[in-house]
């Protein structure tokens, strides 16, 4: 099993000074940055094939590898146009995509409790989303909706006429067989020929989920506590709120 982790963007919606901008997975929390969290939960889960998808101040990422000593082997891919949309990024690694294996795709501004990583990894192969069913609602939250077990949407605007029986909110996280990670490469490719390089990737997610090619299963992570990190508020919220019910992290491998 392969971790790609999504940390190629500006996250200008912290409002960062100018100058003091860095990539959010370098945020800090209780002294760890979000990256070294990612690395540590993804090793102890038993996930030692990592790339990392970078695009602005790749060298300040570069270097949090080197600060924090990470004795096993990171890829890493750049995306050049990092100020476009994420379905780019995705583009920019489609060989880590395609190279074999059940893949993790994932945002690296989250912080998440072990249990978020656990129903992910669970089992051998599988096509697998995560909701959370307790969510706030509003135009911000990635929606993720179910009509008997299977996914009819996934975006942050649901239409009002849409039949389904259960909603939550998605976490950035998404697990891919080898042959639907495949597929899942030839959607993103499209959107690049034609011209919608600059949407995010839960588009070509969503795409992939509503053509009905792959069986997707879909883990309720309710009650474990996780928050991405978009805002200054949501900042706040992870140090207050969730950073003090995480289970304490083991050291990293030596």
């Amino acid at each position: 099993m392969r971790a790609i982790i999504l940390a190629a963007g500006l996250g200008l919606r912290l409002q960062q000074q100018p100058g003091e901008q860095f990539p959010k997975c370098l945020l800090r929390f209780d002294g760890m940055t979000l990256l070294e969290r990612h690395l540590q939960m993804l090793d102890a889960a038993g996930v030692h094939e990592v790339v990392l998808a970078l695009g602005f101040q790749p060298e300040s990422v570069e270097a949090e590898l080197k600060r924090i000593g990470w004795p096993r082997p990171v890829e890493i891919m750049l995306n050049p146009r990092y100020d476009l949309g994420s379905v780019l990024t995705v583009h920019t690694v489609a060989d880590a995509l395609t190279r074999g294996g059940d893949v993790l795709l994932m945002d690296a501004d989250v912080l998440y409790d072990e249990r978020i990583l656990a129903a992910l990894v669970a089992g051998d192969h599988a096509n697998r989303l995560l909701i959370d069913r307790d969510f706030e609602t509003g135009d911000e939250p990635v929606k993720l909706c179910l009509k008997d077990g299977v996914p009819v949407e996934l975006r942050k605007q649901v239409a009002a006429n849409l039949a389904y029986d259960t909603i939550g909110e998605s976490v950035g996280f998404f697990r891919l067989r080898e042959e639907t990670a495949q597929r899942f490469a030839q959607i993103v490719a499209g959107y690049i020929d034609s011209g919608r390089a600059n949407l995010p990737h839960e588009e070509a997610v969503r795409d992939l989920l509503l053509e009905r090619s792959h069986v997707f299963e879909t883990a309720d992570v309710t009650g474990a506590p996780w928050i991405e990190i978009d805002f200054p508020n949501d900042v706040e919220r992870a140090s207050a709120d969730i950073l003090p019910l995480l289970q304490p992290l083991v050291g990293a491998p030596r």
